[in-house]
């Protein structure tokens, strides 16, 4: 079989080659998995400034969101300033096939898009939560983990589709009208986690600093703004090259992330858009839950205050003891 060849008129080379360590995979069959569920990927990767994680051969992986100068022209993209770094950055939108193959022969293995379009990348269309079991924790702590969220959900009258990360933990998707600006959907996002944390305070944690999580599940509400969440179908820079894949809510307890790789998805999808199917239509978001929510403090900047107040108190401490 032949290293080259052209599809959509994206010169494809060294097809070969293996993926990265541990892939079981080559570039050929991220090319053909990207290609082959393209038709389910791209709705929900499509007119998003796009991340993409890379990895070259005898390089480590890194995320990519400034498009390279040697982009094709006929790749979309649009600028938009980053505040930390004070510079505006060129992102691709990845709207059609032949823009997903070129970042396929790019190497590009994981697909990270905006929750906001290009219009407003601040007026999220999702809100999210991301699962992450604790250290060593069994995945089955994950699941149970995300029906305290169906259920804090299902008390403020919203339901979400939930998908694997194709990492340890999994994604539940709550779609939002455009009623609510970026701030209430950010504010609502911490409200549910902490209302199912409230449910089961064993098992379920929103504490953001890692030594205070306490072997619990981690619910994540930090997935907001102009924040990017790996996109349902996506690969991943994990061992097999696991994928992102959507679920019912039935089938949580039937599967583990490691069942999701590209080669088996694409033997099994047929033409199902699993994802598109359990999605619900956009819901308006309670006001009761925002409020509650603008009482909750940001995590990251709460974490960063006591980041920097325990580092005060252990400096103290150490000069106490000299």
């Amino acid at each position: 079989m032949a290293s080259e060849e052209v599809r959509d008129e994206v010169k494809l080379t060294n097809l070969d080659q293996p993926l990265f360590d541990g892939a079981e995979a080559t570039k050929r069959d991220l090319v053909d998995y990207l290609d082959g569920v393209r038709e389910r990927l791209l709705p929900h990767i499509g007119d998003r400034p796009l991340s993409v994680v890379r990895v070259l051969r005898g390089q480590k992986p890194f995320m990519q969101k400034n498009v390279p100068k040697y982009t094709p022209p006929w790749v979309r993209t649009t600028q938009i300033w980053a505040e930390a770094s004070k510079r505006r950055i060129s992102y691709a939108l990845c709207d059609d096939r032949r823009t997903l193959l070129w970042f396929a022969n790019q190497r590009a293995v994981e697909y990270h898009p905006t929750l906001g379009r290009s219009a407003d990348i601040y007026r999220p269309t999702h809100l999210v939560l991301d699962l992450d079991p604790p250290e060593g924790g069994d995945f089955r702590l994950v699941v149970e983990a995300a029906r305290l969220i169906r259920q804090a959900l299902a008390d403020s009258g919203l339901t979400g589709a939930v998908k694997t990360s194709g990492s340890k933990g999994v994604h539940v998707f709550v779609p939002v009208d455009d009623h609510a600006p970026v701030d209430d959907v950010a504010a609502a996002t911490r409200a549910v986690a902490a209302r199912a944390e409230r449910i089961d305070p064993v098992l379920a944690t929103t504490a953001f600093i890692r030594e205070d999580r306490e072997g619990k599940v981690f619910l994540d509400s930090t997935r907001a703004g102009g924040a990017t969440v790996v996109a349902a179908y996506s690969p991943r820079v994990r061992p097999g090259t696991t994928v992102s894949f959507p679920l019912s809510w039935n089938d949580l307890d039937r599967v583990t992330p490691a069942d999701f790789t590209m080669r088996s998805v694409l033997a099994s999808l047929g033409e199902r858009d699993p994802w598109e199917d359990e999605l619900p239509a956009p819901q308006r978001l309670p006001e009761d839950l925002i409020a509650e929510g603008h009482t909750i403090p940001v995590a990251r900047v709460q974490a960063m205050q006591e980041g920097k107040r325990r580092a005060r108190a252990r400096s103290a401490a150490q000069d106490t003891e000299g």
